[in-house]
């Protein structure tokens, strides 16, 4: 009996195997290319619903075809998939409802929660606010059609400029955020506000995803798929680690070909039971092969922490994830040191004793590859002893992305100015002149290197315990070719210090960096926040409040009391001359402004002048500071800015 099942069961053995070797093939092809009529191929990491198989692609990169588009599901809304480009791992999509609702009006933030996609480098926000009480009066979007006779909606590029034109979004019930696609070489911003709000979402925005590179594959005749959540090279002959080499197919294969082979040739020649049990014997040992390879092959991957010690493209120290972890205990809360639109910071301390800050970037930030390759880049090129000190960071295929600074002790400007360590007297005078030079000379030397900050404020400011200055923060930093007049960009920055030229004509120069700046020297005067929603509604932003101050000759209104400007004739000269330079730093006509060396010079001459040397001597630029001369980097002349304290004989540089 035992030996008439034994033919039955090879033959059910034979008929297995043989399916599975046919449906290897079907793999194969199911994977193949297909579009959905309109729009770009398909293929992995994408798949097509009821044309592809689930294995073609992972399961977030699902595709429907509506309409002979090709449809993506993120945030709870569909999307068209215009373009995607494979070698860039990039997709350009536009939402659904755009061209099919009468009145598109976004209900709920774009989120990329839980997905593996990210945004590219060219996105900017662009923000829906319903049901206001009023519209602001420039650069806005009406929405009509979600209007009623009392309340408003419409769209703006960026929430916190509203404030520059007074207006306060508190007056709307709700607002939601959207992505938008901005190429600042190749699109003119200024032809953007000429567009209504449905044309600027139509023009879509671009997404980057991060998986296996499938060219090799493809290259050597296979089709990229997925196998238990992992990537698999589909041939002819069957699933392959990488690509169908023959050397790299998985170890599996071979005992199932030759198990095939000899159980055919048995049942064809009549082999003898006692062959039979031996050929089922060997056949079981086989079986074990495949997953013992399987083990092999994934225990030679390369780990993180060898990918974080492998990856030094700019010769930049790297971190592993662990090592910092351990240095700021977990991330303990007790342990930071402060937060912003990028990231959290936190004290640690490394294994070799050395005291560190610890930027922790934000993962549901959209812009934080931006910034972090921003802040290595910049401080990996340039050195200053102005400039904060770049430890090293994290691998960008690290779990999270990390950067590591010199730990600077003593907070910030504004913590002394208006913050947790302000007291009345421990910040004296001179101390805030000098705050002033160093601030100035560390952005006159980015200016010389052909680098615009773009986020001067004093929370950037760091100090140290002899109160010497350390900018930080280069995440919305910019390259600017000395040839360039301006670059065409969407305003960006910190409310109540951002340039109003650049937020109205959208054309960053260095003089943004110098109206920053400007901000700082009268909050170091008046020790007040750059923006403060309890003043006045017209001295919310503290620049406006100082040029009014200035103008109307009530300085002394203006002036922290306790730096003795109105006991002290040395201290109110020095605090006049530089609000002169304030005045001049705030104009709001870029070309009436001074250079950041133009700046420097000014203040390094008040500090002199206040020491009882004579204007001729020499004002001291230092060795580190001589690269600012060079290529024709020499002041600008001065321009002609009324201040009204200033005598009819007197210079725009505070010179008689």
């Amino acid at each position: 009996m035992d030996f008439m099942k034994i033919p039955f069961l090879l033959i059910i053995f034979f008929i297995i195997f043989n399916c599975q070797t046919l449906s290897l093939d079907q793999k194969f092809e199911a994977c193949a290319p297909k579009s959905c009529g309109n729009g770009p191929n398909i293929s992995y990491p994408f798949w097509i619903a009821h044309s592809h198989s689930p294995f073609c692609g992972f399961p977030s990169f699902r595709i429907a075809c509506k309409d002979e588009n090709p449809i993506i599901r993120i945030s709870n809304d569909d999307y068209i998939i215009r373009d995607i480009s494979y070698k860039n791992h990039s997709f350009l999509l536009t939402n659904a409802a755009v061209y099919d609702a009468n009145c598109l009006t976004p209900l709920h933030n774009f989120s990329l929660h839980r997905t593996p996609f990210s945004y590219s480098p060219d996105h900017i926000g662009f923000f829906f606010f319903y049901n206001c009480t009023s519209l602001p009066p420039n650069y806005s979007y009406p929405i009509d059609c979600f209007s009623t006779s009392k309340l408003h909606s419409f769209g703006a590029f960026h929430e916190g400029y509203l404030e520059f034109m007074n207006f306060s979004s508190n007056s709307c019930q709700s607002s939601v955020e959207v992505p938008l696609d901005f190429n600042n070489e190749d699109d003119d911003f200024t032809g953007l506000l000429r567009k209504n709000y449905t044309d600027l979402l139509k023009m879509g925005f671009s997404l980057n995803w991060r998986a296996q590179i499938c060219s090799n594959c493809e290259i050597s005749g296979g089709r990229c798929g997925v196998e238990k959540n992992q990537f698999v090279c589909f041939c002819p002959d069957g699933p392959h680690i990488k690509t169908c080499k023959e050397e790299e197919k998985k170890g599996w294969m071979k005992p199932v070909i030759g198990v095939c082979s000899g159980i055919g040739g048995v049942l064809l020649m009549g082999v003898a039971s006692f062959i039979w049990f031996c050929l089922h014997k060997k056949k079981l040992a086989r079986s074990y092969t495949p997953s013992s390879f399987l083990l092999r092959n994934n225990s030679s991957e390369p780990s993180t922490k060898e990918l974080e010690k492998g990856e030094n493209d700019m010769g930049l120290p790297l971190f592993s994830y662990e090592e910092l972890e351990k240095a700021t205990d977990k991330f303990n809360p007790a342990k930071e040191l402060g937060d912003g639109g990028f990231g959290t910071v936190y004290y640690g301390k490394l294994s070799d004793g050395r005291e560190v800050a610890v930027k922790r970037l934000f993962e549901n930030n959209y812009r934080r590859v931006e910034h972090f390759m921003n802040e290595v880049e910049i401080l990996t090129r340039l050195r200053h002893p102005h400039l904060v000190t770049l430890y090293g960071c994290t691998s960008r295929l690290c779990r999270e992305l990390l950067l590591v600074y010199e730990f600077i002790p003593n907070g910030t400007v504004a913590d002394h100015l208006h913050g947790n360590r302000a007291k009345p007297g421990e910040l004296p005078w001179h101390t805030r002149l000098k705050i002033a030079i160093d601030t100035a000379s560390a952005l006159a030397f980015l200016h010389a290197s052909e680098t615009i900050h773009r986020d001067v404020k004093t929370t950037n400011i760091l100090l140290d315990n002899n109160y010497n200055v350390k900018v930080a923060d280069f995440g919305l930093s910019r390259l600017f070719p000395t040839q360039a007049t301006h670059i065409s960009t969407a305003p960006q920055g910190t409310p109540g210090y951002v340039d109003p030229e650049y937020h109205e004509c959208y054309q960053l120069t260095n003089k943004s960096d110098v109206f920053s700046f400007g901000v700082v020297l009268v909050e170091l005067i008046s020790s007040k926040p750059a923006v403060d929603i309890t003043r006045h509604r017209h001295e919310i932003n503290l620049w406006t409040m100082a040029i009014n101050k200035i103008r109307n000759d009530e300085l002394h209104d203006f002036v922290d009391t306790s730096l003795g400007f109105e006991t002290d004739e040395t201290v109110r000269d020095m605090i006049c001359a530089v609000a002169e330079l304030a005045f001049r730093c705030l104009q709001s006509v870029k070309d009436t402004r001074p250079s950041m060396l133009e700046a420097l010079e000014i203040l390094k001459d008040i500090e002199s002048r206040s020491s009882g040397k004579g204007k001729e001597e020499d004002i001291g630029i230092s060795h580190e500071d001589d690269v600012l001369l060079k290529d024709g980097l020499v002041p600008e002349s001065p321009d002609s800015v009324v201040v009204p304290w200033m005598s009819k004989s007197s210079t725009p540089n505070g010179s008689s």
